[in-house]
């Protein structure tokens, strides 16, 4: 029989491997949310005059996914998941469907900004400090970086790039991971590390590989689809038209969007599935939605 202080050891022990004390948190302020009337963004009656509490600017959210067929960074040991589409991102589309892009400078870590000049003349600095890989190892967050390394990943340059790409061009254009949102007691990056977090629970809302082959629909090299079939696959389980993209003619599939409306933050809101507000650009029929490259994907544990 095990000791009062034996057990109080083991029971120390078991806590310490299931908790790191030295994990920070990373959740926005939301006491000033409480109590507040919930709309859904782009619906309001009503002016909202909390951005943190609401998403006010970029209330037209976009979970958006790719199909791609290889990395070209294979011999790295960059490698597609098996059976799942990727991450592309979460993007902040206005209400009328225009949107904005770099919109805090300050907050820039993009290598390679796309675009580099913003439609009023300002340019876009190329980053060159240190990854956004680091800022997130500081909160301790390495489940994040391991789920973000398997499913969030590049073609052709390093998937901390891509990151870094779409934390500077789209979440600093979301007002609910503005910095003040954060205060008091704002730690440097700390929304950086709740936008990746948020951008890795909205994508798992839409299984889109899955959604697809329960009805049939796999990756081909000999079969063709159309756009309906993909389509109507997809609506099935979401309720609403996603927008399909096709290059190549418009014959080769390789990217879906979710159109979303959400009620309170974009970090832990509810997201209401919306038809698409922008047309295919698939065809109507023979459509390739390609296997990938052998060599170019990892079994998902």
């Amino acid at each position: 029989m095990l000791s009062f202080v034996s057990l109080a050891v083991v029971v120390s022990v078991a806590q310490a491997e299931f908790s790191s004390p030295w994990i920070l948190s990373t959740y926005p302020n939301l006491e000033a949310c409480v109590g507040l009337p919930l709309q859904y963004s782009c619906e309001n009656t009503t002016v909202l005059t909390n951005s943190c509490c609401n998403v006010v600017q970029g209330g037209l959210v976009l979970q958006t996914q790719y199909w791609d067929t290889y990395t070209g960074l294979e011999n790295q040991g960059q490698l597609l998941p098996t059976g799942s589409w990727g991450i592309h991102g979460l993007w902040p589309d206005n209400c009328d469907g225009s949107y904005e892009q770099y919109c805090d400078l300050s907050r820039q870590y993009d290598p390679n900004p796309s675009p580099s000049t913003l439609p009023d003349g300002t340019q876009v600095p190329p980053y060159s400090g240190p990854s956004v890989r680091t800022f997130i190892e500081e909160f301790g967050r390495f489940d994040l970086l391991k789920y973000m390394g398997t499913f969030w990943v590049n073609q052709g340059a390093s998937n901390e790039d891509f990151w870094a790409h779409e934390f500077s061009k789209h979440a600093t254009c979301t007002s609910t991971f503005d910095v003040a949102c954060y205060e008091p007691g704002y730690k440097e990056h700390q929304e950086l590390v709740n936008f990746y977090e948020t951008v890795t629970k909205v994508f798992q809302m839409y299984p889109t590989y899955n959604m697809l082959a329960a009805v049939g629909i796999l990756p081909s090299n000999t079969t063709t689809y159309t756009l309906a079939q993909i389509t109507n696959a997809l609506y099935s389980q979401t309720g609403a038209v996603p927008y399909l993209g096709c290059y190549g003619n418009g014959t080769i599939l390789d990217e879906v969007w979710y159109f979303h409306h959400v009620l309170g933050t974009e970090q832990y809101g509810h997201f209401k599935t919306l038809n698409s507000t922008t047309s295919s650009s698939c065809a109507e029929s023979g459509i390739w939605y390609y296997e990938r490259t052998p060599g170019s994907e990892r079994v998902v544990s």
